[in-house]
């Protein structure tokens, strides 16, 4: 096969970025992180005073087409052209809002139609949460990663504590709950295991086994 492409879905906290970021950069393949696109449409609604309960501001604001591309050596999510990667992974109302920009349907279909663009002539990383059931249904690997609730929390804990947030325990929980129930649940590609996908259970795996996890599951392709 020309191209192979590996779709990595799951919950937040269990390490799928990591993983996917690791895995391709062992294959040599381009890393696509969906939540960064998100995030980045999430910070031009938010900077451009766009009502997001809005759906036709929301829908007018994308008529221009806004870029979203990543760096080469960084992987820094560029709006058009910009370096936004500081804001959508620091900035609050990025974090608090991602959720509900990212269940408006027009920003979904703008977004589908990106990211679509970026498998067609080579082979692809990316992760999010409707990979492997929307975006990329026919990826030749399937990952859904997950990890029990109280390992998330302590991974996502010691994240936040070291880029300096303070945040307890329990706020860390409920807000994994909370996206948790705001992905399952939203009307449109709510996040949901695809019928071929292989659950990956990163709850004992450290970075590394994870990764070795992974490059096995790729290795049976061939067999």
């Amino acid at each position: 096969m020309s191209t192979i492409n590996i779709a990595i879905d799951g919950y937040a906290g269990c390490g799928k970025s990591t993983l996917a970021r690791d895995l391709a950069k062992a294959l040599n393949f381009t890393f696509v992180d969906s939540g960064a696109m998100y995030r980045g449409l999430t910070h031009l609604v938010l900077h451009s005073e766009t009502n997001m309960d809005d759906g036709g501001a929301i829908s007018d604001l994308l008529k221009s087409n806004p870029s979203l591309e990543f760096a080469d050596e960084t992987n820094h999510l560029l709006l058009n052209g910009e370096d936004v990667e500081d804001s959508i992974r620091n900035d609050k109302r990025v974090a608090n809002n991602v959720s509900t920009v990212a269940a408006i349907g027009v920003v979904r279909a703008y977004l589908k139609a990106v990211q679509q663009s970026l498998i067609e002539e080579k082979s692809v990383v990316m992760e999010g949460r409707d990979i492997g059931t929307v975006i990329m249904p026919n990826a030749e690997l399937k990952l859904f990663v997950t990890a029990d609730m109280e390992e998330r929390v302590t991974r996502r804990f010691l994240q936040l504590q070291e880029s300096g947030k303070e945040l307890s325990r329990d706020e860390v929980r409920e807000n994994l709950a909370s996206r948790d129930h705001m992905d399952e649940t939203r009307d449109i590609a709510p996040l949901k295991k695809a019928d071929d996908a292989i659950v990956l259970d990163t709850t004992i795996l450290n970075r590394e086994e994870q990764l070795t996890a992974a490059l096995g599951l790729y290795s049976d392709l061939s067999d």
